[in-house]
């Protein structure tokens, strides 16, 4: 019987930081876990070297399940993004090592395909509407047949999801060794929104799924408001309308629109959304590989989802290393009830140290019939990009008080 004899805590930061856990068993099979939590990464990688790599160390890699209720349980202390971050990759890394010992790729050992691909979403924005517009013109070029559309509200120069510099640039929302703060009137933002979103489709048409992201920053009423205006756009998504702690606000919303509503990026928990499921509140769950317990809870999460006809939505930004993009899209191919995969390319500098297989074809991520996950992280690469401490903003209302971000 193999065992694990080695895990490694490798953190780099080619373009961005990211913390990869990488397992290796007495058969010398290695896998790799993503366990990045942007703007806390070194609390995630302390937790694994402190607390849970000592008990991996002579453990069977083939129990899965069991390793996972052992880390989870065993902590006493359950949940919380850093608990679960550490966990998902442990689990990321055991499944990938299952499917190089099986010599098959890891959506086999998930059931198979149920899709050839997963479709993805790009992200275009623009500092005033006519940027947007040629960005949205952009993503399509490149065969996008989802698009994500966020502009700059007047007056508020630090609005979430607008590149800096040239619409071709990476978009990179974390900065500096100390959080940027940023003006936010959502006064200005509800009158602007309907407007820029009108715009997109009045240039391109209804030909393609178009979707938005509020980011958190409304109230319920507010959000209920903002989805009725723009239900003549008829977008994909409204996504995090409002702060999810309380899963029951959602039902305010959903009485007062028929926008389609996606949430869940945050979540680390099936215990997170299960109201919001059950009670058919959202019509996307957005949780992700990394944040949400690996592979083994994430699909949980699904498989609850489709009970109640709710699709999946996952989370899938640069703040996502290309290993836990891997693992996403070995499961979104497997599972019944797929929505969508949101999908930004990293910077080419991250491609020097992450060297996946998975491929962009029509609009549609496609894994590759390799065993594990099919991705390989080069070590010597990575260290060449040490750790450089960067933040999320921070949002502040015209008052001066904090907003949600």
């Amino acid at each position: 019987m193999a065992t694990i004899t080695e895990a490694k805590v490798i953190v780099t930061s080619p373009g961005r930081n990211f913390v990869t856990l990488k397992v290796t068993t007495s058969d010398g099979v290695t896998g790799l876990g993503d366990a990045t939590l942007n703007g806390r990464e070194l609390a995630v990688a302390s937790y694994l070297e402190d607390h849970l790599v000592p008990l991996l160390i002579g453990r069977d890699p083939a129990r899965i399940e069991d390793t996972w209720h052992y880390l989870y349980k065993g902590a006493y202390w359950r949940r919380g993004p850093v608990t679960m971050t550490a966990i998902s990759a442990v689990d990321t890394a055991l499944w990938d090592i299952k499917g190089k010992v099986a010599g098959l790729p890891v959506y086999e050992l998930l059931g198979g395909k149920a899709r050839e691909g997963a479709l993805v979403y790009g992200h275009a924005s623009g500092g005033d509407v006519p940027e947007l517009l040629d960005d949205v013109a952009r993503f399509q070029e490149m065969g996008y047949r989802a698009i994500r559309a966020q502009a700059a509200v007047p007056g508020s120069p630090g609005t979430y999801g607008i590149r800096h510099g040239t619409v071709a640039t990476v978009y990179e929302p974390a900065t500096g060794a100390l959080p940027e703060e940023q003006p936010w009137s959502t006064e200005a933002y509800l009158d602007f929104a309907p407007r820029y979103l009108e715009a997109v489709r009045e240039r391109f048409g209804f030909g393609f799924h178009l979707l938005h992201d509020v980011h958190h920053r409304l109230t319920p009423t507010e959000a209920g408001r903002l989805g009725r205006s723009l239900e003549e756009v008829r977008l994909f998504w409204m996504e995090d309308p409002t702060p999810a702690e309380l899963q029951e606000s959602f039902r305010q919303i959903r009485q007062s629109t028929t926008t389609p509503i996606a949430v869940g990026e945050v979540f680390n928990s099936i215990w997170d959304c299960q109201q919001l499921i059950t009670e058919r509140l959202i019509d996307y769950i957005r949780a992700s590989v990394v944040h949400a317990g690996g592979i083994t809870h994430l699909r949980r999460i699904f498989h609850l989802a489709e009970l109640y006809q709710v699709r999946t939505g996952s989370h899938g930004a640069t703040d996502l290393s290309p290993v836990s993009m891997s693992a996403a899209v070995h499961l979104d191919v497997t599972v019944p009830n797929f929505g969508i995969q949101e999908y930004m390319a990293h910077d080419p500098l991250t491609h020097e140290v992450f060297r996946p297989t998975y491929e962009l074809i029509d609009g549609a991520l496609h894994p590759q019939a390799v065993p594990g996950l099919g991705i390989e992280l080069d070590e010597e690469a990575a260290a060449r990009f040490p750790y450089d401490p960067k933040y999320l903003p921070v949002s502040r209302r015209t008052d001066g008080s904090v907003h949600d971000w």
